[in-house]
């Protein structure tokens, strides 16, 4: 059973099925997705998707799982509009790639709306042999069995908010950032996972735009970009729309103007390098923000023992961070591959060994790209923090000079450009890259003189001149 028909919660019943199993995914939203993308982004309400209206995209590391494991899903999104956007060969020039290269196909991501994406996997599996989608259906808490290990208490199944006792073999808990699942395992006597947790720090403006002939912006800059104290976001996505998004500093106050229209518009066309993405018609009213958002992991496993057994907690509802990434799907749907591999080599009929055997691979395969992600954010919140204090950000760390060198030297060098996107795509982790000490050497070589660019934009003064009261 999965709890949450998020995208990559159906996602991974799908990889479930595809291995044989018998798959229930229970949603708590109780609207279904309108078949028509039009409809889809105009009546659709997911309100427990929090990015639901803010922009979306499947990086290469998500898109790769969908070409291997799930390729009629990748034609159904291209079937309803989704872009596949290629980095090399496409939307970078030659010159700063120096060429197409074999295995540059892998720099390749589909974008679109959330809305439009997710009523895509929606209908996917719900035509898939072997899942059933029950949306409406709250779970309240879990029900346990007999200890299968002792002292650790074993999951048959969940209870739901309308007193439904559904039975399972294996509890999949994917219903992500607001995950209860720690109170659920209290209330049945288990231990609550080790946990750490924070705020996440950043705060979201978007709003999403139309153009008449179907085509969307060229990119003249990388789709994140950092201007100081701010961060903007353009992403192109379906049937002719797309997406610009500035993230700020949660603490940042004097950038909470820009929720109104007037002053989020003037603060996108100061810079230059995405001012022509206001081109378009909006297709909101009004300034789409999204914050109080909390950066946080969990540990099933503690002290050696899993905290229960007959349930595991995959994608956002094991670690979740800042969404700006665009990792998260990315990430989520490489847990949800790992819980498949996993169930193959264990099963769930020996649940002890299969706790222990899913966390110990997450442990290996994918929370390397939580903790990379975490430290990234990190050190933006740094530069932030101190460009508002007027200060240069100096952490004396040497990954975040690495990190900066690397996006330097990416400017030069096609060799570091394609490890930049090796780790923004979620191909490689950081650690990965930077193994190999000959491109390390170059990185450092190149990029060393990083703090010598002249910054593009707004300076502080002139943003919050951007953002005053009229």
């Amino acid at each position: 059973m999965v709890a949450g028909a998020g995208v990559v919660g159906l996602g991974t019943a799908m990889l479930l099925a595809a291995d044989g199993h018998q798959v229930t995914v229970l949603e708590r939203d109780p609207e279904p997705p309108p078949a028509d993308p039009v409809d889809a982004w105009e009546r659709w309400n997911r309100p427990g998707v929090n990015q639901f209206r803010l922009p979306h995209a499947f990086l290469a590391g998500f898109r790769g799982v969908l070409d291997a494991e799930l390729p009629e899903v990748s034609s159904a999104l291209l079937a309803a509009g989704a872009l596949r956007q290629r980095f090399v060969g496409e939307l970078l020039p030659d010159t700063a790639t120096g060429g197409w290269r074999e295995g540059d196909e892998r720099y390749a991501l589909l974008t679109g709306r959330r809305s439009v994406l997710e009523a895509v996997f929606a209908a996917q599996a719900e035509s898939t042999s072997g899942i059933t989608v029950r949306r409406g259906t709250s779970v309240a808490g879990l029900v346990s069995a007999t200890s299968a290990t002792p002292g650790v208490p074993h999951v048959q199944g969940v209870r739901t908010k309308a007193g439904e006792f559904v039975r399972a073999d294996l509890v999949v808990d994917m219903t992500g950032r607001r995950s209860a699942l720690p109170d659920w395992l209290e209330a049945i006597g288990a231990r609550r996972p080790a946990e750490e947790l924070e705020d996440s720090g950043f705060v979201y403006y978007g709003r999403h735009f139309q153009s008449a002939d179907g085509s969307v912006p060229v990119p003249v800059g990388p789709a994140v970009i950092n201007w100081g104290t701010i961060t903007s976001l353009t992403l192109s996505a379906d049937n002719g729309t797309w997406a610009i998004g500035l993230v700020t500093g949660s603490k940042d106050k004097a950038m909470r103007p820009l929720r109104d229209l007037a002053r989020w518009e003037a603060v996108v066309r100061s810079l230059p390098l995405i001012a022509h993405w206001l081109d378009g018609t909006p297709l909101e009213e009004r300034i789409q923000v999204m914050g109080r958002l909390e950066d946080r992991w969990r540990d099933f496993v503690v002290d050696g023992r899993p905290v229960a057994t007959g349930v595991v907690a995959v994608a956002d509802s094991w670690a979740c961070s800042n969404p700006a990434n665009g990792r998260g799907a990315s990430i989520g749907m490489l847990h949800g591959l790992t819980l498949r591999d996993v169930l193959r080599a264990v099963g769930p009929d020996n649940p002890g060994a299969f706790t222990q055997a899913f966390y110990a691979q997450t442990t290996a395969t994918v929370e390397p790209w939580y903790r990379a992600t975490l430290a990234t954010d990190r050190f933006r919140l740094g530069e932030i923090e101190s460009g508002i204090d007027g200060e240069a950000y100096d952490p004396q760390d040497p990954q975040y000079e690495l990190q900066k060198a690397l996006g330097a030297a990416s400017r030069v060098d096609p060799d570091c450009l394609r490890a930049v996107l090796d780790i923004a795509l979620v191909l490689k982790a950081p650690d990965e890259v930077f193994s190999d000490e000959g491109l390390r050497a170059k990185t450092l070589r190149l990029g060393s003189d990083w703090r010598q660019e002249e910054p593009l934009g707004p300076n502080r003064r002139e943003l919050l001149a951007l953002v005053a009261e009229p």
